[in-house]
């Protein structure tokens, strides 16, 4: 069977559901919004003046791409030691710590982020716990704020951090790290001359995914965050589903997802296309 057959499926798909909505959003945002949800077929550039001369959009897209990378060096910093450890533990438990892995892929999304609403809150299992140890001032503040959204956002990512690194640990040949060590390697020398950067197309490909979801994300900023935690999927929503302005919201869509894709070219461009198949095929 040719090849081109074998392809044809996915190449509909593709054009279908993901360049033909692109092509329709860019051509929206042309468009005119003449309010009360109307819209009228009279090409402006109005709406990309507004997207790309506003200060409060272009201030949320960098609150964004600040947020997001926050979020994906702390995931990074919580996650390798524990892919790590997973990796290389011989305990019979070793399985159970798989599965808490991946559980996070079965549960709701939206229930994950509500939890963190029982824990952060004033009445939450953070300030009873210090009310418990003996705390007897107000209670802490923590939800509402910029930090409940970063928590709420590196809960959301971690689990395609662990996995990413994970699968590269585990699938590393051990036998380098002994080498190492008989050269006169100790520890430390061995892990990052040998691991470390044997794991980087895991590591690497986890800041991509990481960086790159908590950007789009909106529902945890909008449980979590207080009223000036917004970050860019929020003023997107907010201009399309509260003031009804599809053209406009069509246009900050776009500045997401040329920003996303220039992160993307970059990528592959200064890190190349090998370090990803590798992270994603491990």
């Amino acid at each position: 069977m040719s090849p081109f057959w074998l392809i044809l499926p996915l190449a509909i798909f593709v054009v279908a559901f993901v360049i033909a909505p692109m092509i329709l959003m860019a051509g929206y945002s042309f468009l005119t919004n003449v309010g009360a949800a109307r819209d009228v077929d009279i090409l402006t550039m109005a709406n990309w003046k507004d997207a790309l001369g506003d200060s409060y959009y272009l201030y949320g897209l960098w609150k964004t791409v600040r947020i997001s990378g926050t979020v994906a060096v702390i995931s990074a910093f919580v996650g390798y030691p524990a892919a790590y450890f997973v990796a290389r533990t011989r305990s019979r438990y070793r399985s159970i710590l798989l599965f808490a892995f991946l559980a996070p892929f079965w549960i709701s999304f939206i229930i994950r982020t509500f939890s963190w609403v029982s824990i952060l809150g004033e009445n939450g299992v953070v300030n009873a716990l210090l009310y418990e140890l003996g705390w007897r001032g107000e209670a802490l503040k923590l939800l509402y704020t910029e930090f409940a959204v970063l928590v709420g956002l590196v809960h959301f990512v971690l689990p395609y951090m662990l996995v990413n690194l994970y699968v590269v640990l585990e699938s590393m040949d051990e036998n380098l790290v002994s080498v190492a060590r008989n050269l006169g390697a100790n520890s430390w020398q061995a892990f990052f001359q040998v691991t470390f950067p044997l794991s980087m197309p895991g590591l690497l490909v986890g800041l991509f995914l990481s960086f790159t979801l908590a950007a789009g994300s909106y529902v945890t900023p909008a449980i979590l965050g207080g009223p000036g935690d917004y970050i860019f999927g929020n003023q997107i929503f907010d201009t399309i589903m509260t003031e009804l302005n599809w053209p406009l919201g069509s246009a900050l869509s776009m500045m997401l997802l040329v920003l996303l894709a220039a992160i993307s070219v970059a990528f592959t461009r200064y890190v190349g296309l090998n370090t990803l198949y590798k992270g994603l095929a491990n």
